[in-house]
Formats: structure tokens, sequence, C-alpha cells
């Protein structure tokens, strides 16, 4: 835990910073094995000997760790972009419909990114520990998902499921010869074997390209084994940096937390072995033009995550459109980025100019990715040799460049270049009509070589403001009586100055990111108790002194016959007669309350009667359900209120459990395919006991916090 009083979170910690290369010949390069990057230095006159040095590091450490690149003759890495995506996201669910939209989320990926080489299907957290289903449960209880693999794949779409090692305090995989003992009494050694084998199982059944790993930099030992035994080639990627141990078999990794230097520096997995694809990272940022640099320079991928974890961190206009030129680059020009000849920081005309060029050379051709990391430029942006009969085009714009003739008879190269853009530089023939030198009338670049099918080119540019939006809460449905209904209870109205906490963890509670631009937050920032104060106007209202219980909640099935769009988990109404209803997401919630006259609670109508002492809870103790569902048009959520009997021990990952005090809201992100129904949900209903007023649904302001403790 993170006690440390100077602790800043908006700056790198020294684990992140990058590694100074020793540029004196006889230092132990080893020193540099555990580097996430290595630091370029400032000056231009030091670049030679630093390649020098980083390639006697590549050559002398492959010898001493007796290197094995085999591992990426199986494993296809030219996945460049990759898409963290919620399996319950509303570009990818239907809510309403109860179905997958696959088409619409490729669809929309290709016009916001230029697509997506793949998707990781993030499906438990911060949902899991709401009863005892693991992990894995979470995908094997999705009838369509290998259906859902499948039309990824269809579109050329690799797809990574998650696992999450911290996973043990739910219900406990075995191994296939272990004995079936109590949870309690399963030794650790057990769990792992059974835990990669339920990984590797699921990996077949489904059809997935490969795992990625949360909060692991590995993989090893009999994960690997066990995904090599059910297909080989199934891709691993750790989280943050990979060990020099394991690149041999982790085909990919992320650059999550990667701090680069101020000239540009090289990734130390890319630069051991080419193959190797990194994805860079930064979840909290509202910017991503460092992590799209640093991957343009070094040949890797980014990985793409707008939704994190219920809170929308959408990327920039920008930023999408430098890295849709980035995709249209890598798809043409893949083997070039994975080349053995890679010269980084190659051929700088010299100076303080801010533009910085990597050249990768395959089957004797060169391209040069090209970034400029200061203001707009217009100037040289290269130096190079000039081949007879040819012409410097950037792939980005399809434009030709400037090009004068230096003394020593080679060339700069360059043209205009704005503010934090890039460029990809090849060299072409006078008579290759395949790259453009015109632009169309709406000013687009095109290519001339297949009138019928041009070929684009969009400039590297856009609106860099974040594109915020808002969780909108559903309006609250009106259930006017003009009595107190039996087993209700009567509230006044009024204002009321509500005290709301909650844990923070990574999903903030009404759609707020809890950490804006932050590096990376640690404890006890990240799982600490948020507080906010509401001020909200209640009209007067009834409120059920109990949840609804499975009796009434039967009555109710046999009066109308209800049948819900998804019916997985439905077993509302099957348990002890008083005790209280549970499996039940909100439209069935909602359904028997609108069959009674009646309606869900708010959260603030939950919270003020309890805090009056006017409700009671039934036996098991479950989380309520409240009329206060909230949608970024991404993820959808509700708040719960009271508590639960089950509580999931071992990770602060897992969702909050036991019983809880009425001032504590929890956001619940909302699941399909009858997901969300838990044996630890349940609800009460309410009604208006007034007629509506002009402000009414309730409106509610939040007034500043006092943030995390």
């Amino acid at each position: 835990m993170n006690l440390d009083p100077n602790f800043n979170p908006y700056v790198p910690r020294p684990i992140d910073r990058s590694t100074e290369v020793p540029l004196t010949p006889d230092v132990d390069l080893s020193v540099l094995d555990e580097a996430k990057i290595f630091a370029a230095p400032d000056d231009p006159a030091h670049w030679p000997a630093w390649r020098e040095r980083l390639t006697a590091w590549r050559t002398e450490a492959r010898a001493r760790i007796g290197y094995d690149g085999s591992h990426y003759d199986e494993i296809p890495t030219d996945c460049f972009s990759v898409c963290l995506a919620w399996l319950w996201d509303e570009t990818l669910y239907d809510h309403e419909r109860g179905v997958f939209t696959v088409e619409r989320f490729i669809a929309e990926a290709e016009r916001d990114f230029g697509g997506f080489g793949g998707v990781v299907l993030w499906h438990a957290y911060p949902v899991i520990g709401l009863d005892d289903r693991n992990q894995f449960d979470y995908y094997r209880q999705v009838p369509e998902l290998p259906d859902v693999v499948r039309q990824f794949q269809e579109h050329g779409i690799r797809v990574y499921v998650d696992y999450n090692p911290w996973d043990t305090g739910t219900r406990r995989e075995l191994a296939a010869d272990a004995e079936q003992i109590p949870a309690a009494d399963v030794i650790p050694d057990a769990e792992v074997v059974a835990d990669a084998e339920a990984v590797a199982e699921l990996a077949g059944q489904l059809g997935v390209d490969g795992v990625f790993l949360d909060t692991l930099k590995e993989g090893a030992g009999e994960l690997r084994k066990t995904l090599d035994a059910v297909r080989p080639g199934l891709a691993l990627e750790g989280e943050s940096r990979v060990p020099l141990a394991r690149i041999a078999d982790h085909g990919m990794s992320w650059a999550q937390w990667f701090a680069d230097s101020t000239v540009p520096g090289v990734l130390r997995a890319k630069w051991f072995e080419r193959r190797h694809m990194l994805h860079h990272t930064r979840r909290w940022n509202r910017s991503h033009l460092d992590e799209l640099h640093s991957a343009w320079l070094n040949g890797a991928g980014i990985l793409v995550w707008e939704s994190v974890f219920g809170v929308w961190v959408g990327w920039n206009d920008r930023d999408r459109a430098v890295l849709r030129a980035m995709r249209r680059v890598q798809a043409s020009h893949a083997e070039w980025l994975r080349s053995e000849d890679w010269v980084p920081l190659a051929d700088h005309p010299g100076g303080d100019i801010p533009v910085y060029a990597s050249r990768w050379t395959h089957q004797n051709l060169s391209l040069w990715t090209i970034v400029n990391r200061g203001t707009a430029y217009d100037g040289p942006w290269l130096v190079a040799d000039a081949p007879s009969g040819h012409r410097f085009v950037d792939l980005v714009t399809g434009s030709e460049l400037t090009v004068t003739e230096l003394p020593d008879g080679r060339v700069s190269v360059g043209g205009a270049l704005p503010a934090g853009g890039i460029a990809a530089v090849t060299v072409v023939t006078t008579s290759d009509e395949s790259v453009v030198v015109a632009t169309t009338s709406d000013g687009s670049a095109v290519a001339t070589s297949d009138p019928a099918t041009p070929q684009r080119y969009e400039p590297a540019t856009g609106d860099p403001s974040f594109p915020a939006r808002e969780a909108v809460r559903t309006s609250v449905p009106v259930a006017p009586r003009t009595d107190v209904p039996d087993g209700m209870v009567a509230v006044d109205g009024g204002r009321r100055d509500l005290v709301v906490r909650h844990r923070v963890r990574e999903t903030g509670l009404y759609g707020e990111a809890p950490y804006v631009d932050e590096w990376k937050p640690l404890p006890p920032r990240l799982h600490g108790t948020g507080t906010r104060h509401r001020s909200v106007s209640l009209g007067r209202f009834a409120i059920d002194t109990h949840e609804v219980t499975n009796a009434q909640f039967a009555a109710f099935l046999t009066t109308t016959g209800y049948q819900p769009v998804r019916p997985e988990r439905f077993t509302a109404g099957q348990g002890p007669a008083d005790a209280p209803v549970t499996h039940v997401e909100l439209a069935d919630a909602r359904a028997y309350a609108t069959w009674a006259g009646l309606r869900l609670p708010t959260e603030d109508e939950w919270q003020v009667a309890a805090e009056a002492g006017l409700i009671q809870r039934r036996d098991p103790l479950v989380w309520n359900l409240t009329e206060s569902e909230h949608s970024d048009g991404r993820t959808r959520f509700v708040i719960l209120k009271g508590g639960m009997a089950y509580r999931a021990e071992g990770s602060d990952w897992y969702f909050d459990g036991g019983p809880q005090p009425p001032e504590v809201s929890v956001k619940l992100l909302l699941l399909g395919a009858g997901m969300t129904r838990s044996a630890s949900i349940g609800f009460r209903c309410a009604a208006d006991l007034t007629e509506p007023g002009p402000d009414r649904p309730e409106t509610a302001a939040d007034l500043p916090g006092e943030g995390a403790a």
C-alpha cells in the first residue's frame, strides 16, 4: 500500500521512467534487462553510440538467456490496434432486444479508429463478487459467445479473453484430478493448475485467439503449457512489462505506464524481438499523443480503451485521426514494422528540430515513420540518399514531399507537418501512380492506380479537446396513489441534503472519471472511500417496508404470464415464500412494479427512508435495485442500496459485499443475456403520494464532494 504523503499520481513513478543506456564500452549491459523503454540521449551526436550499445545489449542478452524465437513462427503478432471492450457495451449488445450487434460495433470502430485488429472481451470486473460465480462463469453462461467470437474473426479481427488471477474468493475451479474438497482446503498449487485448465478449456470452447493477463506480467508454467495443448499459436499478453525470459513465449504485452524520454526512446521488448507486439495504453489520459508517437516510432501497437470499467474516457478527434492514419500504413507495411533492419532516430536533419524518424528496411525498400513532437513545422524531416528517378511521398496524406539536394549528394526531405502530426515516408519511382500528387475537389487525396476504387488519404489532424459525455439517468416513472398501499410507509417530501458514500475503485459512481489524467492511481486512493453531497427535492412518496417476496412475485407471474426477453437465470419466485425475490434484473422488477401500479424507489428515496428507520430487511440480506438506471451511450448501470449477506473475500477488486449502511451506494454495471440476475439482488416498490409537480421526476444536483479518502 502506498502511504507516501509525497506521492504524486500525475507523474510517472521511478519504475515507469525510461532507462538510461550506458554509452561507455566496459559497462555491464545486463542493467538494461528489465527496462520498459530505453531513454534516448538529448544530443544527436550521441545517437550512433547509443544505437551501437543497444545492438550490443541485444546480441549479448539473447546469447546469455539462450533465446529461441521459434514461438513467433506460429503466433500472429500483426495485431497493431486492440480494443478493450466491455462485453455488454451498447455498441456491441442491444439491451432492449437482447442480441449482440457485432456488425454495428465493427462499423463504428472502422469509422472512428480505422478498425481494430483485435478485441479483448472484458467480462467480469467490476461485477464479479456479486455472488459466488467465478470469472469463467461470466463467459460460460453467455450461450451465443462462440458465435460472437466467430463473427469478429470473419471480419479479420482477432478475439482475446481476459484472465483474472486474483479471483480466488468466488467459486473455485479444481484441477481435473483434484479431489472435490471444500474451497477453504484447496491447496494453492491445485488452484493454479485448475485455473490454467479452465482458461485453456474456455479458449478452446470459444475459439479465441489468445488470453490477456489482468494484473500479470506473464503467464508462465502451466498456463502456457495448457494453452499450447489446446491449439498452438494462442497468444498470451501480460499487463505491463514482460520479463526478458518470457518474451520467447509471450508474443504480445501491454506498454502500460511506460514513460518515454524527451527524445523518443526505444521499447525494450520490441528491440529485443522485432516481432513482439506491444500495445501502448494510458487508461485515464484524455490525450494519447505521447503513446501514439512512441508506438509509431517503435513499430508497436495501441490499446484503445474508451470505457474504463464503466467510466467514459473517450478518445478525441485528433488522436482518432492519428490512429486511423497509423492503421492504414500498418495494414500495407506490416512487414517493414517488424523488420530486423530497424534504425531508431534515423537520418535526422540536425539542430533542435523536434521531428524524429525510425527507418525500417524490408526487401531493400525503406519506410520512415515520423513524428513531430513540437509545434506546427515546415521544413526538412530527414536527410537520406536519393535514388535517381524516384520521389519521396508521405503515405499519410498521399502528397509528394519537398526534396532539396545537398552538397554531399544526399537530399533533405520534408514539408509541412502539423503539431503532433505523423508521417510515413516511402520512395517511389516517378512512373508509379499508386500514390498521388494531387487532390480531389473536396480537398482529399486519392490514389490514381485504380480509379474505380480510389484510396483516400486523410490528414492526421482534428480537435484535441476531450469528447465529454454525460451518464444520463432514465426518467423516473410516476405511480400516483391517493392512499398509502398495504405494506408501505409514507415519507414526507421536501428538500434533503444527503451524504452518499461509495468505494471509488475504478468505476466512479455516476459516470464521472475518478482519476482524470492520473498516471497510475495506487492504494489507498485506488480503493478509497468517495463522499458526495447531494441536494435533492423529493415529492411525498410511499415505500415498501420490506422487499418483494417470492410469493408476491410468483402471483405476478401466474396472473400475467410474464416472460423476459432473455430467460437465462430467471428463477424468480421459486424460493421460500417469505424470502426476498431474487434472480431478477431491472426489467423484471419494473414489470412487477407496473403490474402492481407502483414503481421502484430512486436511490435518494431509498436512502431517506432507510435513514429515517422506516424500512426493514428480509432474510437473506440482498442488494435492492433502485429506479436509478444511467447510460452514457456505451455503458448502462444502476445504483444499488442496502448491502448483501454474501461477501467475496481475498481481493479489493471484488464487488462490495456484506451489510451496508443507508448512505452507501454501489454502481452495478448492467450485463446482458440475463447475467445481471443474481441471488444477491432483490427489490422493493414505491409510489407517489402527491401529484407530480413541474420538477418531477425528482431533481438532484451533485455538490462538490470530498474526493477519495
